[in-house]
């Protein structure tokens, strides 16, 4: 009898102790799962600038606006007022890096002057993610963006094909400095061969649509044999053109540029603008925050993702794919 009310109190004291240890472990679970899941995810972008009237900009804000809301992330975004304010955008990197969100994402102003601070983002853990521009240094675990000079080298070609033996050329830069400014020159050149020998000027226009006019209207001046002129973005192509519609030298100048703002497609239709290289800026966004994500949660950013662009002419701009690249809102897709 004593034998089997031992054995009874062991099997109680085994079931207890089994109960005991599957709360217990269950605790530590529950507690881990706490530390651990910090979701919705925190990212903060910082753009070169925020400017309800530049369309590329507008564009790349909804992309990543877009991709954070379906996968579930919160998203901050700042930017300056102009794309050469190259110590504002260093003063909200510093800031962004002090509210210590998951992942930070910039477009970044410039090609050296931002290297340092983002080197901060770095070494302070936090994952980097740069949009459109890149930097001096390989430090980001991932970058989204055109490939700025294969698509500068296929406006190259596309303008060589509209000069004659005395065409001169001038350029509208946006912002000296900048990545983007960079390979889109070097690419436009290479495009061009041997008649690279034909720019006479490059002016840069600190992606303002009035100093790109001003800008225009000088060099169409001091340089009356331009027949031929380049922007090398949206600022920059539309500036432009409104002073050679303004001069009542639209068709006696050709001009090609970047960006597919409403305003550009209107001027591919007049004849104003001779062919755009049209990139996704839509695309840049929303994939800038999905590689976040991924460096985020370990499952493997890619370093380079190349966005995509196409170069657009009045030939060719009414074909179906064509429209749905112009008007990506427009419902056709």
């Amino acid at each position: 009898m004593m034998k089997k009310l031992k054995n009874k109190i062991h099997v109680r004291i085994f079931v207890l102790l089994c109960f005991v240890t599957a709360i217990a472990l269950s605790m530590i679970l529950l507690q881990q799962t706490i530390e651990t899941k910090k979701e919705p995810y925190q990212l903060i972008f910082i753009s070169k600038t925020i400017d309800s009237r530049n369309d590329f900009w507008t564009a790349l804000i909804d992309g990543a606006e877009l991709a954070a809301e379906e996968l579930d992330v919160e998203i901050e975004v700042v930017g300056g007022s102009a794309e050469e304010d190259v110590d504002g955008q260093i003063r909200k990197i510093e800031e962004s890096i002090d509210k210590k969100p998951d992942a930070i994402l910039v477009a970044p102003c410039d090609y050296s002057k931002t290297s340092d601070v983002l080197q901060q983002v770095v070494d302070n853990g936090i994952p980097l993610i740069l949009l459109d521009s890149v930097i001096d240094r390989d430090i980001a675990v991932s970058v989204v963006s055109t490939d700025n000079r294969l698509a500068g080298k296929e406006l190259g070609e596309f303008t060589r094909n509209l000069l004659d033996h005395n065409s001169v050329i001038g350029i509208i830069g946006h912002v000296k400095g900048t990545s983007t400014a960079m390979e889109r020159e070097e690419g436009i050149k290479e495009g061009l061969g041997d008649a690279a020998e034909k720019i006479a000027d490059i002016a840069y226009c600190d992606s303002s649509y009035e100093k790109a006019y001003s800008l225009t209207a000088d060099m169409l001046t001091h340089y009356p044999d331009i027949d031929v002129l380049i922007g090398t973005n949206e600022y920059a192509t539309v500036g432009a053109a409104r002073a050679v519609k303004d001069m009542e030298l639209a068709g006696k100048v050709k001009m090609v540029g970047f960006d597919n703002s409403v305003e550009e497609i209107r001027l591919l239709e007049e004849g104003v603008l001779r062919g755009i290289v049209i990139q996704k800026p839509f695309n840049i966004g929303y994939l800038g925050v999905d590689q976040a994500v991924k460096a985020i949660t370990g499952k493997g950013a890619d370093k380079k993702v190349d966005s995509g662009s196409k170069l657009i002419t009045k030939e060719n701009m009414y074909e179906e794919e064509n429209q749905r690249l112009l008007y990506p809102f427009s419902g056709q897709q």
